[in-house]
């Protein structure tokens, strides 16, 4: 039977409290109570992103995320999601650097289901992969990469900032969505060896929050995934460790047809769980989180040379995480503009701090934040398995909020300073271009010009 204990409510964590317990098997299962509404969220968190993956095969971590909705011994085709919708319930699943999460929120009388489902995929998904769903879902994962990075304005920043921020050979210089090439070098073995290795009790998180009565649900867990073998063949993922400033600006320059010239950069900032990263998180909040924020008031407001202007945290556990810098230009100002008075900004920023006013506000802002993710059963139950799995102690989900409210005005300066530098950032600059038919009409002019004098 599962073995476990109950957690009382911890300072801070605003009466909110989650019990922990460990199958045989190695699953670890947290369960958080929470009878205001009649449902309940189910949802699991493996240990595996794109930083576990190899060169070569970029992306099978988010086409598994697809095949596991392509069918089971026990659910057919597309049952997965025609049994949680029928249900009443909805569902999904996404892929990170750094986990690969499932999650349904249904009706609590539903509950067993979703258990059911989850239970059916981790134990029997080999029995349905075939060529057939291989091919069916690589298409998908290609059109999705299609219609979300290559055919769209800036659609491939993030990825093209990423390779930037960090160097060849780092296990988080690939996004996610992988390479048209790697995709379609994934072979049906590649994918059965990749869940076997993954896909495994001892190598998962599964939190159920919501109306729940915790008792039968254990029992549910103990029956649907009791008996699923664990595995032991998984390798820990490569270091991700990096200096913690980069030392020089990484640059590169974008000509493609978009709507307006654009600056993008990221900053390496500290890890994520350390009180550091909190620290960043409300610089960057003060600095460029809404429109009261520093950047939008002088770039959109004052100077009006540009139209929108954010600066958030990409949080990372494994490797440095990510401040995130996205000013779009206004009319024909050049980027330069924008930069020198970003720079300003931040020095300004750095060598003052924040007032108490803006620390205020900021971390109000992140304070509505994490109790908006809390104040959900789907949100609370991917919260829990975010430090269940990243950071060892899914306890810490209920206590974050106070952490954040702890730093200081003189910690965000001084991660400010340190880190928010020119040589500490991975720029990329969009320049716009004419649309291809115009662009086209002008090459052929440009030829025929060329061809004339040539003949002269």
């Amino acid at each position: 039977m599962p073995m476990g204990h109950t957690a009382t409510a911890q300072a801070g964590s605003g009466g909110l409290t989650a019990t922990e317990h460990r199958l045989a098997n190695g699953l670890r299962v947290v369960l958080s109570e929470d009878h205001l509404t009649p449902v309940a969220a189910v949802c699991l968190w493996y240990d595996v992103g794109s930083r576990h993956e190899v060169k070569g095969r970029t992306g099978l971590a988010h086409l598994f995320e697809h095949l596991m909705f392509q069918g089971s011994a026990q659910v057919k085709g597309n049952g997965h999601f025609e049994l949680v919708q029928g249900a009443g319930g909805s569902l999904n699943g996404t892929t990170s650097f750094e986990r690969t999460n499932y999650f349904e929120t249904m009706p609590a009388h539903q509950l067993e289901l979703a258990l059911w489902l989850e239970a059916d995929r981790m134990g029997s998904l080999l029995a349905a992969l075939d060529d057939e769903s291989m091919e069916n879902q690589r298409d998908v994962v290609k059109n999705e990469r299609r219609q979300r990075y290559d055919n769209v304005p800036y659609g491939t920043a993030f990825e093209k900032l990423t390779a930037l921020a960090y160097p060849e050979g780092h296990p988080y210089h690939h996004t996610p969505i992988g390479s048209m090439a790697d995709l379609d070098a994934a072979t049906l073995e590649d994918a059965r060896a990749f869940f076997r290795t993954y896909y495994a009790p001892n190598n998962a998180v599964l939190s159920v929050v919501g109306d729940i009565d915790p008792e039968q649900t254990l029992a549910w867990i103990e029956k649907y995934f009791g008996s699923i073998p664990s595995h032991d063949g998984k390798q820990p993922p490569r270091d991700g460790s990096l200096p913690d400033v980069m030392g020089e600006q990484l640059r590169e320059v974008v000509e493609e047809e978009v709507p307006a010239r654009a600056l993008m950069a990221a900053y390496r900032l500290p890890e994520d769980g350390t009180r550091a990263c909190d620290a960043a998180d409300l610089a960057l909040t003060v600095l460029g989180g809404g429109e009261s924020s520093r950047l939008y008031n002088r770039l959109v407001r004052r100077d009006r040379t540009a139209v929108a202007a954010g600066f958030g945290l990409l949080r990372l556990a494994g490797a440095p995480s990510l401040g995130w810098l996205d000013v779009k230009t206004s009319g024909d100002v050049e980027v330069p503009v924008i930069e020198t008075a970003i720079d300003e900004e931040l020095a300004r920023f750095a060598e003052e701090g924040p007032t108490a006013e803006e620390m205020e506000r900021a971390q109000a802002q992140l304070e509505r934040e994490w109790l908006d993710r809390l104040g959900t059963v789907a949100g609370r139950a991917d919260e829990l398995c975010r430090y269940a799995v990243l950071f060892g102690d899914p306890q810490l989900a209920l206590t974050a909020v106070q952490r954040v409210l702890e730093v200081t005005a003189e910690e965000v300066q001084e991660v400010a300073k340190a880190r928010l530098r020119p040589d500490n950032r991975a720029v990329l600059v969009y320049e716009p271009t004419a649309p291809a038919d115009e662009t086209d009409a002008d090459q052929t002019d440009a030829t025929d010009e060329n061809d004339e004098e040539a003949a002269k």
